[in-house]
C-alpha cells in the first residue's frame, strides 16, 4: 500500500483546486465558506481525544491538515503566501516563545514562564506595530468560541490581581445575577436587557469553572451526555408503557425523568 507523503496532499489539493480539471465544490469554496469546516474539524479532534478513540484521532486529525491545506492552497492562488510560509511562521514562532529550551535562557517555575511567554507575545505585537493597545487584554483574540474568550479575559485580568480569592465570592455573584435574570422577567422580560443579564451569568459560570479548575467545555459536555443519556431512556421508558412521550403531560414525563435519574449509577 502506498503511502501518501504530505506533497502529495497538497498536490491532491491544488488538483481539486484547479479550475478546470479540479472539483466544482471544492473550485467555489472561499475563506469564509471553509472557515466553519475548520472549526467543526477541530472540535471533531477534540471529541476523539475525549473518547481516547485512538483511530478516529488519526483520522480526524487529517481532516483537520486537510483544513490547514485547503486556506494555504486558497491563499497561495491570491499570491498571499503558501504551505511552505505556513510552516515557515509556525517553526519561527515556537523557537521564539521557547527560549529555555531553544536558548540558554531559565526559568523558576511554570508561572514565571507564563509571565515570559506574555511578554514575548507583546514584544511581537508591538514589532507588528501594534502599540495602541497597551491593556493587558490586548491579544485576546475575537475569532474563538465565546465562553473561551470570557475564561482567557478573566485570566489575563488575574494577572494583575483582578480576582476573586476563591469560590465563595463567585457563587454569590452568580446568585446575584440570577436574581437580576429574574427581576427582569418580573419587569416584563424585555429581550435586550435579558440577553445582557443572561450574558452575565454565562460569564460568571466561566469564572466559577475557572475557580473550580474544571474544564468549562468538559463540564458541559458531561451535562449534554447525561440529559441526552436521561432523555433517550424516558423515551423508553414511555414506549414501553405503551405510549409516545409526546402524549404525556409534563408532571407524567417529569416522573420518567426522575426514574431515569435514580436508575443511573452514583458518582
Amino acid at each position: 500500500m502506498t503511502r501518501h507523503s504530505l506533497a502529495d496532499l497538497l498536490a491532491i489539493m491544488a488538483r481539486l483546486r484547479d479550475p478546470e480539471r479540479g472539483c466544482p465544490w471544492d473550485v467555489k469554496q472561499d475563506f469564509s465558506t471553509i472557515a466553519p469546516y475548520t472549526v467543526e474539524e477541530a472540535y471533531e479532534v477534540a471529541d476523539a481525544i475525549d473518547r481516547r478513540d485512538w483511530h478516529d484521532l488519526r483520522d480526524e486529525l487529517g481532516d483537520l491538515l486537510l483544513q490547514v491545506v485547503f486556506h494555504a492552497q486558497m491563499a497561495q492562488e491570491q499570491g498571499l503566501f503558501d504551505f511552505d510560509d505556513v510552516a515557515h511562521t509556525i517553526s519561527d514562532k515556537m523557537l521564539r516563545r521557547h527560549p529555555h529550551v531553544f536558548g540558554d535562557v531559565t526559568y523558576a517555575d511554570l508561572d514565571e514562564q507564563k509571565r515570559a511567554w506574555d511578554d514575548i507575545k507583546a514584544r511581537e505585537r508591538a514589532a507588528k506595530g501594534d502599540t495602541q493597545d497597551s491593556s493587558v487584554l490586548a491579544g485576546v483574540s475575537r475569532g474563538q468560541p465565546e465562553w473561551q474568550r470570557a475564561l482567557k479575559l478573566q485570566q489575563r485580568a488575574a494577572t494583575v490581581g483582578f480576582d476573586w480569592p476563591d469560590h465563595r465570592p463567585v457563587i454569590e455573584k452568580l446568585h446575584e445575577e440570577l436574581a437580576e435574570v429574574d427581576a427582569e422577567f418580573a419587569a416584563g422580560a424585555d429581550p435586550a436587557r435579558l440577553e445582557d443579564e443572561i450574558g452575565d451569568v454565562l460569564f460568571v459560570a466561566v469564572n466559577l469553572a475557572r475557580h473550580a479548575r474544571v474544564d468549562f467545555v468538559r463540564a458541559l459536555k458531561h451535562a449534554n451526555a447525561k440529559f441526552e443519556r436521561r432523555f433517550r431512556r424516558m423515551e423508553q421508558l414511555a414506549s414501553e408503557a405503551g405510549k409516545p412521550l409526546s402524549a404525556s403531560d409534563l408532571p407524567a414525563q417529569e416522573a420518567l425523568w426522575q426514574r431515569a435519574k435514580t436508575e443511573e449509577p452514583k458518582l
